[in-house]
């Protein structure tokens, strides 16, 4: 198949290009690099079935030309992370909403034969059922989770008004190597890594029982080309491990002393997918058992090195917003 990656430079977006590669597919990426790096796929240099084009997902004109005999795009561009997108909500709104619009315009034009939205578990905000189902209430809390969910509602919409082959997949706390590295205070492996690489405590949040559905990198990747293989449109798919794992276990694997910060406003005590439906009607489940991943990603801990070194001080600057507006 001749496919097409938009943020194929990212952290799931570079690892869902090599799994289409090994398949024979061609990949054509777009990405502005404004979360990707080059490196993340640096060994494929030189491979003949991959190119790349640097261009802004928000620019219709500029990239509808490389959709033109397209057959799957997976759409993964995104801006991610709560506090930016509390502070700068403008940019979080052009990326995953306008942007998003013209990712689907671009592939409506080239009549595309099937088009893979990247969702966010966040929509569901602190839900009342676990696990959770896709039927389960959207209850938005910051303006990251409110534009993923906006762009998925535009995904959906177009699947049902124009017939665009549409599946979204709704992800839960994905983890695994490349994940970002950004000078934005985000995800916990990022943090934790990098501190164990400075024989730094953990900075856990609350009193670390808290439960997260960590789900390995290559197993969103096996999800993304299984419903892109499949004749199901129009479908809204959990994407998760099948399991719920506690912040304290997963400082247990690292190894290393923990410094507790104050609990944040707005988190889940618990993120767990209901993959019934993505097992019965696409045959998908995940393959990578935690403690698996987690050694995967300590083997991998030299991709963390210039990463920023978090402190509780330094959090809780980072945070201050997270508290002044999600606070009740």
């Amino acid at each position: 198949m001749k496919t097409l990656v938009t943020g194929g430079f990212g952290f799931i977006g570079s690892h869902l290009v090599e799994r289409l590669l090994r398949e024979g597919h061609h990949v054509t990426i777009i990405d502005n690099l404004t979360s990707g790096r080059v490196d993340n796929l640096k060994h494929l240099e030189g491979n003949q079935n991959i190119k790349a084009v640097f261009e802004d997902i928000r620019d219709l004109e500029a990239i509808s030309t490389h959709f033109k005999g397209i057959d799957w795009v997976f759409h993964l561009a995104a801006l991610a992370d709560i506090v930016p997108s509390i502070q700068t909500p403008d940019k979080y709104f052009a990326s995953n909403v306008d942007g998003t619009f013209s990712v689907l315009e671009a592939a409506r034009r080239a009549n595309i034969k099937k088009f893979l939205y990247t969702a966010s578990s966040s929509c569901y905000g602190i839900p009342d059922n676990y696990p959770t189902k896709e039927t389960d209430e959207i209850r938005t809390k910051y303006p990251y989770a409110l534009t993923k969910r906006l762009g998925e509602e535009l995904a959906m919409h177009w699947a049902d008004v124009y017939k665009l082959p549409v599946i979204s997949l709704r992800l839960f706390n994905v983890y695994g190597p490349r994940s970002r590295t950004s000078g934005t205070y985000g995800a916990v492996f990022g943090v934790f890594l990098a501190q164990k690489l400075a024989q730094k405590p953990y900075t856990v949040v609350g009193d670390g029982k808290q439960t997260r559905d960590f789900t390995y990198v290559t197993d969103v990747a096996d999800a993304f080309v299984k419903a892109a293989k499949s004749e199901i449109t129009g479908e809204i798919f959990n994407v998760g491990s099948g399991g719920t794992y506690s912040i304290n276990r997963l400082v247990e694997l690292l190894e290393g002393p923990v410094e507790y910060i104050p609990k944040r406003p707005g988190e889940p005590d618990c993120t767990f997918a209901d993959t019934s439906k993505i097992k019965s009607m696409l045959g998908w489940s995940a393959r990578v058992p935690f403690e698996e991943g987690v050694k995967l990603m300590i083997e991998n801990i030299d991709y963390w090195r210039e990463a920023p070194l978090w402190t509780p001080e330094t959090i809780k600057e980072a945070t201050s917003d997270w508290f002044k507006y999600l606070s009740k």
